[in-house]
Order: structure tokens, then sequence, then C-alpha cells
């Protein structure tokens, strides 16, 4: 068995952003398991820790060697490497020279062309990890690409942070290599403030682990993660509340600590006259505190908050009393903007909006929320809601965008919408419009909550349509992985609007009504309305993707249209679900010929006006007829119910008819009435199989 060494790479730094650190240890894994297998060195797992000061490496048994490993190479064309007599010529015997091998052991052999070749067959040994592992070390630790990087001092290297240190052990060995000048070392760094003053001395990559948990450093993130955790629970306990896992700041907090420390703070109580979602924005965005709620389910907060400090206890009433004190002042401003924003009717900072832009060349917030009032009454209209709802609608659009210009959501942006209601329900304002002016910001991202209200769905799909209507308008569509103005988003937040509320609505109507807005030319319309459609395309499928459905499916319900999103993706779950299924599964060959031989039909322009049942001549085509003619009024009566897999169910019937007409009838023959009405039977049967999903997209 070969000999093997742990091994251990600390890249020690200044404060590393918190968001940066996860997706650089992600790479420095990827990056280490792909350098150490084409440098052919083997091992048992490679793993990877951090803390905001430190990513590390761990290799457990790397072997001290590379493997051997036999490799053919290619030489000169067999008739360069043989004479006329058959020796081998001046060619054929420096390239043996050059690998090594005598003149006997080359071999001649076509290569993945056919051409013949002179092949030598060599194996190459494995050179010590000594050779090996420096350069492959230092090339890991300016492997990591990161969102931003700097340069510091006179280095050429950019990095996130400045590189303070750099540990490599290999067992007690000490890797030699420098990256930019900076040379390794066998020591690492504590705590900050914990840790000792001087570096701490590793002999061994095995005592590593031991060491830095020594100098009061928590290496392993899983273990930070879970110790915060259980921390801030029994924090919250103990002061008789609760807190809600919000993994976001729970991940934020694992990498702005090396020694975690949960503290419990308060404050005034007076400050929950406040609305609960600025208080909690303001603990959780600007603090980096978890609430405390009074128990689990309830949304009543109470005065206190936990806090994680990266130390120890000592001192801890001191830093309690300094957040406590730094929190005090954020919520009096809230208090502040909270009292002062209630002085004047939420409809007066409406007229404000006319002050600012929404997009240089779309004008202001007041002409979009013009534009917002105007497009909710046709979607109110195509949803079906009542008269009443119609109206709320409308008057939560002309109230949407004014908590935009209040003291609050102006230092406080997170709470727009939330905001909005609040001052309208304190007010006295109609609950339902209040609702709607909060729910027309969902959703704000992947798994956030949607509309649920008639008003707030109205409002919702108008401002999202609005938006990307306005952007597509002035060419800003997005492309690759740019999206500035989060219209893939806004898009998304509309198909699941729809789909998850069950609504079942023309897209492209409602996306003709929002481009009518900017009153474009009608060429430039035309292209806006296209485009967008297309855009909408791709979320639709996004949307069918993540519910795990075929990618044929999805292809071949896209092609048979998707103005009806909800229509669209039931019929996809439909279809995937009696593809699923032996004795559909069957069918699928036949129905594809079909659907085939009728678009071939439609492109060659061989259409028949109608079927005419006196032109059959043959047994199969009668039948196929007949079966055809009995099934179509009740598959019709499916497809239009929206009963899909009824539809699929009663298209089995038509299996062994189709599987007849394919195999005794030829269609493309000379008597043109003929061909004509065969072509007619076929465009009729496929115009109805593919109805709901164009099968000649699916795979198989």
């Amino acid at each position: 068995m070969a000999e093997t060494r742990n091994l251990i790479l600390e890249i020690g730094t200044e404060e590393i952003p918190a968001r940066f650190c996860a997706p650089a240890l992600e790479q420095l894994k990827e990056n280490a398991a792909k350098a150490l297998a084409e440098a052919r060195l083997d091992y048992e797992l490679v793993d990877v820790f951090g803390t905001p000061r430190r990513l590390v490496l761990y290799v457990r048994n790397l072997a001290l060697r590379q493997r051997d490993v036999e490799v053919e190479v290619k030489g000169p064309p067999r008739k360069i490497a043989f004479d006329a007599e058959g020796n081998f010529t001046v060619p054929a015997r420096k390239f043996a020279e050059g690998q090594g091998v005598a003149l006997e052991e080359l071999e001649v052999r076509p290569d993945e062309k056919g051409g013949e070749y002179l092949w030598a067959r060599k194996r190459i040994q494995g050179e010590s990890v000594e050779t090996v592992l420096p350069p492959l070390l230092a090339g890991l630790v300016t492997s990591i690409h990161w969102p931003k990087a700097m340069r510091w001092a006179d280095r050429e290297l950019r990095y996130a942070r400045p590189i303070k240190w750099i540990l490599a052990l290999l067992g007690d060995w000490r890797v030699p290599f420098d990256v930019d000048g900076i040379e390794t070392v066998s020591t690492t760094r504590g705590h900050r403030v914990l840790g000792p003053a001087e570096p701490i001395a590793v002999s061994d990559a095995d005592d590593y682990f031991a060491k830095v948990a020594g100098g009061y450093v928590m290496v392993d993130q899983a273990v930070r993660k879970q110790v915060i955790w259980q921390q801030v629970t029994a924090e919250a306990a103990r002061v008789g509340g609760f807190v809600r896992r919000d993994e976001d700041l729970l991940e934020e907090l694992t990498w702005l600590v090396e020694q975690p420390t949960a503290f419990a703070g308060s404050f005034d109580p007076a400050f929950l006259e406040v609305p609960a979602e600025v208080l909690v924005t303001t603990m959780k965005d600007n603090q980096r505190y978890f609430p405390v709620y009074k128990a689990e389910g309830s949304e009543e907060l109470l005065p206190y908050f936990i806090g994680v400090r990266n130390g120890g206890h000592e001192h801890l009433d001191i830093v309690r009393a300094g957040n406590e004190k730094v929190l005090a002042a954020r919520l009096s401003d809230a208090r502040f903007f909270w009292d002062e924003d209630r002085r004047q009717p939420l409809e007066s900072f409406n007229a404000r909006l006319k002050e600012a832009v929404f997009q240089e060349k779309l004008g202001t917030q007041f002409e979009r929320v013009e534009r917002l009032v105007s497009l909710s009454r046709p979607i109110a209209q195509a949803l079906g809601l009542s008269p009443e709802q119609e109206e709320q609608a409308a008057r939560a659009a002309w109230l949407c965008k004014a908590d935009l210009m209040t003291r609050m959501v102006f230092e406080f942006p997170e709470v727009q919408g939330y905001m909005g209601k609040q001052y309208l329900l304190h007010q006295g304002g109609d609950p339902a419009v209040a609702e709607a002016i909060y729910e027309h910001y969902l959703p704000r991202g992947a798994g956030d909550d949607l509309p649920r209200t008639g008003p707030g769905i109205v409002v919702a799909l108008a401002d999202k349509l609005d938006t990307l209507a306005g952007y597509f308008s002035i060419g800003l569509i997005p492309t690759g992985s740019q999206d500035p103005f989060a219209l893939r988003r806004a898009a998304q937040g509309v198909v699941q609007t729809l789909v998850e509320n069950g609504l079942r609505v023309d897209l492209a109507a409602l996306v003709s009504r929002a481009i009518e807005q900017y009153r474009l030319p009608g060429e430039a319309a035309v292209k806006t309305h296209s485009d967008l459609m297309e855009f909408f395309r791709a979320r639709v499928k996004v949307l069918m993707e993540q519910r795990e459905i075929r990618y044929d499916v999805i292809d071949a319900v896209l092609a048979a249209g998707f103005r009806d999103v909800t229509d669209a993706v039931n019929r996809a779950e439909a279809l995937a679900a009696v593809m699923a299924e032996p004795e559909f599964a069957a069918v699928t060959g036949a129905f594809k010929r079909v659907a085939n031989l009728a678009g071939k039909a439609n492109e060659a322009g061989a259409v028949s006006a109608e079927i005419d049942p006196e032109l059959f001549t043959e047994p199969a085509e009668r039948d196929l007829y007949g079966a055809f003619v009995d099934l179509r009024p009740e598959m019709k009566r499916a497809y239009e119910a929206g009963d899909y897999r009824t539809f699929y169910h009663l298209a089995t019937r038509l299996k062994a008819p189709v599987d007849a007409f394919l195999d005794t009838v030829r269609v493309n023959v000379e008597d043109e009435k003929v061909r004509a009405n065969r072509y007619a039977l076929l465009q009729a049967l496929g115009g109805l199989l593919s109805a709901p999903a164009d099968l000649s997209k699916l795979a198989g």
C-alpha cells in the first residue's frame, strides 16, 4: 500500500466579506480535487473549512508519490517509418530513442482516422510529492475567482483581502512555495482578540485542528453554524421568547465570526408601537440580530434581540450595552419617521412622485402609477373580479407607490409596500386596498409569498407587466447572465402568480395592453410583444423544469402555445403523467408519425378543404376515419374542459386503426384527389391529437 500523509493548506487573510467565503471554499475544494487527479496523486478525502480570516484545504491520506502511468505515444506514419525493404528508417529510430523504447517494442496500428502509425507504449514513473506538490498548491491559492478583488502594497496578486500567511504542511513537512513573495510557514494564527499575540506553531498536519482550536478559532463552519443556532435559541428561551430560524442571517453570522458567543439585549417596549416589519428589518438587516417573538407561530414581538459577537463572554455586559445603544438610536429614528409620515394622508405623497424618475426614458413614478391604474381595469376584468374588487384594485394601483416618498421607506427601502399598507390602515382606509398595496411587490424572489387577494393579484400583475413592457420597449432586454433590472424575476413572478393561483387568462392579451400604455409605433409594438412573449416562454419553461417535467414534454406543450400559462402547465403535467403509463407509451410512436405526416402535408401545401369519405378505397383508412369521427366529440369535450388525461386516454383507442393505416395505406399516391383526401385525414387527426401538445416534439 502506498505511503500517505495528511495535508493542510491554510490561506490566512484579513477579514473576507461574508458572502465571498462559502463560494471561495467550494472553488478551492473543486479545484483541489481536479488538480490532484490531473497530478495523479491519490487521496482518501478532500474537504474545506474556513472562517472570515482563513480558507483551509484538508486532504486525508495523500499519496507521497504520483501513480505510475502507462501511455501510448503516436509516432511517424508507417510510410515514413519504413523503407522499401521494410526496415526502420531514421525517423523511426529517433522516435524510439526519444521515447526510451527498443525498436522491436514499437507497434504499427491505425489511429482514430484509420491511418497507420508507429506507436510506443511506455510506463511513466510517478514523481515524489516534493516535486509535484509545491507548484500545485501555489496554483490552488491563486485559482479562486473573487466577485471583487484588491491589490495591496506593491504586490501584483489580486485577492478578496490581503493574504497575511500561508500554512502548508504534508505530515510534518512544510511544503515550500511562495505566492507573489509570500512564503509558506508552519504556523497559524489564533483569534484576533482571544488568541495569542504570536503565531502558533504547527508541527504536523494532524495537529492543525487542535492547535487552531486552542487559539480560540472554530474553523469548521458547519460546527460554527450549529453552535450559533444553539446559543441563539438558548438566549431567546432565557428571556422567555422564541426566534425563527433565518438561514440567510445564520449563514452570514457564520462567516462574520471565528468564535461565536450569543447574547440577549433589550430595547424600550415603547418602540413596539412601530410596525413590526420595520423593527424586524432594523434588527436583522441593519444590525444582524435575531428578533424575539412571544411564541412559535406568533407575530407579536418582545422587546428583546439576540446578537452574536466574535469573541468570548469577557465584558459581555459592555458589549450588550453598546449594541442596545446602537439599536435604540436606529429605532428612535424609525419611530420619528413613523410619527412624521402619519401627519399627512398617504395619498398626499403621490404628488411628489412627479419628482421621482422611474427610468430616464420611461418617465416618472407618477406616470407609472397612471399606467398601473389604467392597466389594472382590463386585468381585473380578465380575472373575472367583481366591480367592487376592480375599484379596489384601481385604488390600490393609484396608491401603491406613494410610500416611496415617505421618510420611512427612504431610510428603510426594504419595507416599501408594507409601509403603504400600514399608513393606509392607520388612516382608516379599505383593508382590501391596503393589502393589495402590500401584495403588489410579491413575490420579491424565489420562495417568497405570492399575492393571494384579487386586488393584490391585479396590481402585482400590472406592476410587473408595465415594468417588462417599458424596459423591453427601449431595448433593455436581459442578455446572458446580465439582468440589472431584475426583469427575469418580474416575468417569473407573473408566471408564478398566474399558475399558483390557478388563474386562466390570456397572457398575450395582457402583454398587449401593457405595451399599449407606451404608445409605440406599429412595428415597434409588434417587436416588443414578440420579444416579451419569447421571454415569457423561457420563464414558463423554467417553472415546468422546477416541477420536474420532462424536457420533450415541455417542448411539445410550448409548441402548442402558452397564451394561457396555467393551462399550459396543466397540459404538461397531464402529458407527463400519461407518458409514464405503459398503454400510452406504446402509442406515442404512432401518434408522432401522424403528427409528422400532417406537418409535412402542411409544409407541402397538400391540404384538402374537407375529408370526403367517398374517396377512401382502403379498409384501413375507412376504419381510421370511423374511429376518428366516433372519438372526436368526446376528445373535444375533454380538451375544452381541460381534462387532458381523459383526452389522452381516449386517444389510446386510436392506436389500432392508426397502426393499420400506417402499415397498409400508402399516402403519397399518384391520384391527386385520393392523396389530398388522405392528407386531409392525417391533418385532421394530427390537429386533434396535437391540440394540447405537439406530439412530434416527443423523444423516442
